[in-house]
């Protein structure tokens, strides 16, 4: 690709984002339309119950911008590993799998000359490989959480979200039962009794944004 071919690109991007910018601004909707913005997505998750810190990422958020500001994304991130300490000292460890239902959803908020998104995603957290002690426990495939999780995510307190750059999203959700890990149903006990709860926190960082034919 040569220089003029990839100056040419940025500028049509450009374009597209200014476009879409103007209308969530109060532009006119005859001259804006959606625009499709791919971001590189890269965060945290962090369990309440037991301490334990989960990488989220790196993914890429595939987004739309309507001409109203609402926010549509989809986003598969990749498997991760988990581990904490139960009593203080007994191991425990399992790969976490979060499986997207639906869309991300959410709206760019006017906030004076500036944006802010409020965004919800929706998540069953699948956990495998899980082991006490570095003992498997045979909780199988099948172990997740019997409700999908809700994920809010917002754009924190005196910062701000741009169409082009991106822009932190930080949030607070709850983790129900799960369900089918194993056959005998001790081992569901063992992780209801280790994980459910609520004030789990999640920030995500959205980056590098480039519009999409």
């Amino acid at each position: 690709m040569t220089t003029r071919t990839r100056r040419r690109g940025f500028l049509t991007a450009l374009t597209a984002l200014a476009a879409s910018a103007a209308l969530v601004m109060g532009g006119s909707p005859a001259s804006a339309q959606t625009t499709n913005v791919d971001y590189d997505a890269n965060g945290t998750t962090t369990i309440a119950s037991n301490g334990s810190t989960i990488t989220l990422g790196p993914a890429v958020m595939n987004s739309r911008v309507e001409t109203d500001g609402t926010f549509t994304g989809d986003m598969a991130l990749p498997g991760a590993h988990t581990s904490f300490k139960v009593i203080g000292f007994v191991p425990v460890s399992a790969n976490v799998n979060f499986e997207p239902v639906g869309p991300t959803t959410g709206v760019l908020v006017r906030a004076g000359r500036f944006r802010t998104l409020e965004s919800e995603s929706q998540y069953y957290v699948r956990l495998s490989n899980i082991k006490v002690a570095g003992i498997p426990t045979l909780a199988g495939s099948n172990c997740r959480t019997a409700d999908p999780v809700i994920v809010p995510a917002d754009t924190p307190a005196g910062e701000y979200f741009d169409i082009a750059a991106g822009g932190r999203l930080v949030g607070e959700y709850s983790i129900g039962n799960f369900k089918s890990c194993g056959l005998l149903g001790a081992q569901t006990h063992l992780i209801n009794a280790l994980i459910p709860g609520g004030g789990n926190t999640i920030e995500l960082n959205l980056t590098d944004g480039r519009a999409v034919n």
